[in-house]
């Protein structure tokens, strides 16, 4: 836990190229590399071909995908130890091929059984309409060549139709489907089938196998299913023993590591014999990268450096886990710069404090903390309600405040609505206090930047000029170090300016400490809104009881406690999340947060994505 942010570290990695892939997947396994390329010799003449072989597998998952296994990614590991990136992309797609000259007889039958199965199905709903006369099925699908027979499973929303003078027609519409027999001159059956295309009708196909009968039909039907059923299992059978022949599940795996490669990693640098892989760590000692060097039995050269001249230094925070989630705030606005403060471990404490303040009430509060406790490994954000629920508990007890009820518990502190001013009066210095803690900050940036002789002759007059005013807003007779402040704050400018622009530089600061002091005086009445809206709390809470109080059915009263309760949660809950939010953003973290900061992006380990 670090309360300045730092920049990553530099690595530089030397291997043999045929060991490029393992090391890459070995560096994006420990979380902690952002790969960068650096100089003029790359593998730009590798990727080229990486893509190439992408393309043409892309061409064969569009016909075959559909029917091959899961990836086999443990298969891969010791072939990545030992091959190139090109080489394994070309082994890999010439499985693929040997496999799909081997399987295409076996895929182009396995379609055509799915094709008839999706074709039996409401033809057995058709025949399965009793109350749609039935001509001799054997004659109606045979006949020709001058007449022409159809069936047709209908849209739903199909209204009535045109039909040709030439077709004569039957229909069954119903909760089972809209089902229509055409019979007719081929001529005007062919019209009336680009017609009923139009209105997305499903022609059905006939096989001219079927029994004349109606319940002799069905039994063909179910009897040809199970038919198809069992051909399918065998050419299932059949493709898993090709599967496993040709080794596919490792070949797809590789593919979609060489997918990983082209898409997240740069063009490294790439020699006939080497490969020189560079980029940033947020390992400050670097003992992660080469443990897992190490236990993957990689051959490396790994050293530490000074980054390469023009290269932008991603920045790392340095928080234990409890502390990531106050790292959301700082990101709203970018990422600190290196050398500006990170704010975090200030936030897990002024956030949940202005939260609570504003939303304290015991049971609601209770309420924040199971949503946050069993939300927050799917949404890391909602982790924030914990925190800043338990404020709301402790300011719960402070207000005499539970499920909005103030008759139950004894206000250990005072009870909003009986003392107002007090509420906001503590409010606003509350919000002094965030004030001051920014102003501290500053200070630190500016030592820490070697700019502390600047801070002293120009900032540090200001920030005697703002406790002037604050101890004056106290009843203290603080107000007549507020002049000296500002002339320590002007008289520095000019002593810091170069000589003959010392005037110049006396006038930029007089308008400047001015427009600072404005600022930092309505950054801090800002504040107010929070013991303004700890008050509308206290008034909606008010509200609530005074409606469950005019209840006269107890059950009907605990309902309405209820739904109070649960639309203050859910509302005001909002609300005051954002007030939250937009206090620390425009208020605390003005006074010292530029955010210029380039955030560490770790390389991902490779997926095994679903098929396209």
């Amino acid at each position: 836990m670090a309360l300045r942010a730092v920049g990553a570290r530099w690595f530089e990695l030397l291997t043999a190229r045929e060991g490029l892939a393992a090391v890459l997947r070995c560096l994006a396994g420990t979380g902690v590399v952002e790969l960068q390329s650096h100089t003029d010799v790359s593998g730009a003449h590798v990727l080229p071909q990486l893509r190439a072989a992408l393309d043409e597998y892309r061409q064969l998952a569009q016909r075959y995908a559909p029917y091959w296994p899961g990836r086999n990614a443990a298969g891969l590991l010791g072939e990545e130890r030992r091959k190139a990136p090109e080489q394994l992309a070309a082994e890999a797609l010439g499985r693929l091929r040997a496999w799909s000259a081997a399987a295409g007889p076996l895929v182009e039958r396995l379609r055509q059984l799915d094709y008839e199965r999706s074709e039996l199905g409401p033809l057995d709903q058709l025949l399965a309409r009793r109350e749609l006369p039935l001509p001799d099925l054997a004659r109606f699908s045979n006949c020709g060549p001058v007449l022409a027979s159809r069936a047709y499973e209908l849209a739903n929303e199909t209204g009535a139709l045109a039909i040709p003078s030439g077709v004569l027609t039957e229909r069954a519409s119903g909760a089972g489907g809209s089902f229509l027999l055409a019979l007719g001159v081929a001529e005007q059956v062919a019209v009336f089938d680009d017609y009923l295309g139009t209105l997305k009708a499903r022609r059905l196909t006939l096989p001219r196998e079927l029994p004349p009968q109606r319940e002799a039909a069905r039994a063909w039907i179910a009897a040809r299913s199970a038919a198809i059923t069992d051909d399918s299992r065998r050419l299932q059978v059949e493709l898993g023993r090709l599967h496993e022949a040709h080794g596919i599940g490792a070949a797809l795996a590789a593919i979609d590591f060489i997918e990983w490669l082209v898409k997240q990693v740069p063009e490294l640098t790439v020699t006939e014999n080497f490969a020189w892989v560079t980029g940033w760590t947020s390992d400050a000692t670097g003992a992660r990268i080469e443990a897992a060097l190490r236990h993957a039995a990689l051959q490396y050269l790994l050293r530490f450096v000074e980054p390469p001249a023009g290269l932008a230094r991603p920045v790392v925070l340095r928080n234990p886990r409890w502390l990531q989630p106050f790292e959301l705030f700082c990101r709203l606005l970018g990422m600190p710069a290196e050398g500006e403060a990170d704010p975090s471990l200030v936030l897990a404490v002024v956030a949940p404090l202005l939260f609570g303040f504003m939303f304290g009430d015991v049971g609601q509060g209770a309420v924040l903390i199971a949503v946050g406790l069993a939300l927050r490994r799917r949404y890391p954000a909602v982790a924030l309600l914990i925190p800043g629920g338990a404020a709301a508990v402790a300011f719960g007890f402070a207000f005499g405040s539970i499920f909005s009820r103030d008759d139950v518990l004894r206000a250990l502190w005072m009870r909003p609505i009986d003392d107002p001013l007090l509420l906001l009066e503590t409010s606003l210095l509350f919000g002094a206090g965030v004030i001051l803690l920014g102003l501290l900050l500053e200070a630190v940036q500016h030592f820490w930047g070697g700019r502390g002789r600047s801070w002293w002759l120009t900032r540090a007059g200001l920030d005697c000029g703002y406790l002037a005013l604050l101890g004056r807003a106290l009843g203290k007779p603080t107000l007549g170090l507020l002049p000296l402040g500002l002339l320590w704050c002007w008289s520095g400018a000019a002593a810091a300016a170069p000589a003959g622009q010392r005037l110049r530089h006396f006038g930029a600061a007089v308008g400047e400490s001015v427009e600072t002091l404005l600022q930092l005086l309505v950054n801090t009445i800002s504040f107010v809104r929070v013991g303004a809206f700890a008050l509308a709390h206290a008034g909606l809470a008010a509200a609530i009881g005074g409606i469950v109080a005019g209840i006269e059915s107890r059950p009907l009263a605990w309902a309405a406690l209820a739904i109070g309760n649960l639309l203050v949660i859910a509302i005001e809950g909002l609300v005051v999340g954002i007030q939250t939010t937009r206090l620390i953003l425009f208020e605390f973290f003005i006074r010292f947060l530029k955010a210029a900061g380039r955030p560490f992006r770790p390389l991902p380990l490779p997926s095994s994505p679903p098929h396209v």
